[in-house]
């Protein structure tokens, strides 16, 4: 369209200067995003006012207390504050740099509940982090507290599944950081980011030369080999998912403290949205009526047709994505699109396939709130202001565990539809930083309206074009849950269980129970029959018969599965060989896990014996 109207706009653009950008974003990889810009400004100015999502900006202490309830902490506070045991075994698996960023947001929320004279019961933060100090010192594991104790021990627990967790205090950062250095490509999942963070400021004490990380290339991160299995997003049940999102926040949080970075949440307290239709429609009501027309659905159909229209027409097309079509049909395919759609009686045959594009990041930008979330987007912009590249892909990660499943399970399909563009850039001359600099407007639009000077506006495009260049270089990487967090949550459970014993065993008691009864049953009920060093392995979905497996040091998840295969009917073995199962590990200190093939099973044996194995359907 048009590059004759947008041409004489472009030269408008704030002067360059390379000193507020990203060393790697240069005058001429900008140009696209400017004529991007330009587009979507020309594509709107004919239209009608759109429905306006408000956006709070949190008075003092309200962004605090907003995030304990986030955080899943606001039973500190208010009538639940009666019973905390939940929080306080919580608050007991944190490490100090997320002990610490709790801490100063419940000081927070303590005074200015104070100063307003809430009727609440106020606990003061040192008797909350007394108490979880206390449970800590108590537990048979021998865990040192990480948030307030400066002389932290060695872990010494010998407690059966409590014993394989890690505890990730200071001493043992430096002993991964000195003792056993990983590569600069790899990206520890094992000890906490915060913690990790504050060990390289300790190390860069002496260094006269400090790391801006705005290197000129990315760099090739992998994730070292975990012999218990890599977790993705999806691999847990969601009451293990929901503790996870909580950990998250918490770490995120504690990050972006220990590098100085302020972190400010959003909230969207009014919101007038429609109720049905395409364009403009927030992803939870899309997904509810596209559910009814098929089940199961996790991206917005509409979403899915476009990207399908669009490779139809061949991602070898030179100006994939950044071509755009012309305004009024867009402008009419949108209303054609309302009508007809879900009747399929439209006609999909029409659609040039820059149309298609420009439609998808259409799409993408009249969503009523942003893709990225209005409570992270500014998160995510900020990541830019992170010292290097291996933090700023560390929150990342953090911030897409965060999304909102809808929003996260559109953003991975638009992610590895952009891949697969610039798979073929040899013909589309669209590389990854050209198809950074045309989606990133599309994805961060709503801070584009605010007012700006023009060196602000240029700093702002080159980190939006930064993020967007980092999400889809490293997609790969940011749906992994990392293992110091699933470890903190098999922790929880651990905790949890013991004290759910201890009641059980006191309700007996009082019930004249047999209480030796009871005790010989809970050691491990899954564990009768079975010798040492063999697991069980169950397919009640598809055969009625368990299958003994004695553990080795070279058995993995994908081998239990071949010898499964190789002893059942020729209707489960097709099942097995389409991958529509998996082995899945449940109960013990995880409520439910999907293996990765690469899964050493002795391994992760000796970090959760008490689970049960159990071959089924993955979720649609």
């Amino acid at each position: 369209m048009n590059q004759e109207s947008t041409a004489p706009r472009v030269t408008e653009r704030p002067p360059f200067d390379r000193s507020s950008s990203q060393d790697s974003l240069d005058e001429l990889s900008m140009e696209d995003y400017w004529i991007e810009l330009e587009n979507i400004k020309k594509s709107s100015e004919n239209k009608q006012d759109q429905e306006v999502v408000v956006v709070k900006e949190p008075d003092e202490g309200e962004l605090e207390e907003e995030w304990l309830k986030e955080a899943g902490l606001s039973n500190l506070f208010g009538e639940s504050v009666d019973d905390p045991q939940e929080s306080m075994v919580f608050l007991s698996t944190l490490t100090r740099t997320q002990a610490a960023a709790v801490q100063k947001r419940v000081e927070t929320v303590s005074q200015t509940l104070r100063k307003k004279n809430k009727q609440h019961h106020i606990p003061d933060v040192r008797d909350i982090f007394a108490q979880q100090t206390e449970s800590k010192e108590k537990t048979p594991d021998g865990t040192e507290s990480q948030s307030v104790r400066t002389n932290e021990n060695k872990y010494e627990g010998k407690d059966d599944q409590a014993s394989s967790l890690i505890v990730y205090n200071k001493e043992l950062v430096n002993l991964a950081s000195e003792d056993t250095p990983a590569s600069e490509t790899d990206i520890n999942l094992e000890v906490s980011f915060a913690e990790q963070a504050v060990n390289q400021k300790e190390n860069a004490k002496d260094k006269t030369q400090k790391n801006k990380g705005c290197d000129t290339s990315l760099p090739s991160f992998r994730l070292p080999k975990d012999k218990t299995g890599t977790t993705k997003i999806g691999d847990l049940a969601s009451q293990d998912m929901k503790k996870v999102c909580y950990l998250a926040l918490i770490e995120l949080t504690a990050l972006y403290d220990v590098l100085g970075i302020e972190l400010k949440q959003h909230k969207a307290v009014k919101i007038k949205t429609k109720d049905s239709g395409l364009f403009g429609v927030p992803l939870a009501t899309l997904l509810e009526q596209d559910q009814r027309k098929v089940p199961g659905t996790r991206i917005p159909l509409i979403f899915q047709k476009l990207i399908s229209r669009i490779e139809e027409g061949g991602l070898e097309t030179e100006g994939l994505l950044r071509i755009p079509g012309a305004a009024m049909r867009i402008k009419n395919l949108c209303q054609e699109l309302e009508a007809k759609f879900y009747e399929g009686t439209f006609n999909w045959e029409s659609v040039k396939q820059h149309d298609a594009a420009s439609l998808l990041k259409l799409f993408i930008r009249e969503l009523p709130q942003p893709l990225l979330s209005i409570e992270y987007l500014k998160a995510f912009q900020v990541v830019q202001n992170l010292p290097s590249k291996k933090q700023q892909l560390q929150a990342l990660n953090l911030l897409v565990i965060l999304l909102p499943e809808a929003n996260r399970d559109t953003l991975k399909a638009l992610l590895e539809f952009l891949q697969r563009v610039i798979d073929n850039k040899e013909e589309n001359k669209m590389t990854v930083m050209n198809v950074a600099m045309v989606m990133a407007p599309n994805l961060f639009m709503y801070q584009l309206g605010l007012k700006a000077n023009e060196q602000q506006e240029l700093a702002k495009a080159a980190g939006t074009a930064n993020i967007m260049l980092l999400l889809i270089k490293y997609h790969k990487l940011l749906w992994t849950i990392p293992k110091f967090i699933v470890n903190q949550v098999r922790k929880q459970n651990t905790e949890n269980q013991r004290k759910d014993r201890k009641a059980m065993k006191k309700l007996l008691k009082k019930m004249a129970y047999d209480r030796e009864k009871y005790e010989k049953q809970d050691k491990s009920t899954n564990d009768a029959d079975v010798p040492q060093g063999v697991i069980r392995v169950q397919a009640p979905h598809l055969s009625k018969v368990s299958m003994a497996i004695q553990l080795t040091e070279e058995l993995k998840a994908s081998d239990v599965l071949a010898r499964f295969l190789s002893q059942e009917s020729s209707d489960v073995a097709q099942t097995l060989k389409k991958g529509e199962v998996s082995l899945y590990e449940i109960g013990g200190n995880i409520g439910e896990r999907c293996l990765d093939d690469n899964t050493y099973m002795k391994d992760l044996y000796q970090l959760n014996p008490n689970a049960e194995w159990v071959i089924k359907s993955k979720p649609v």
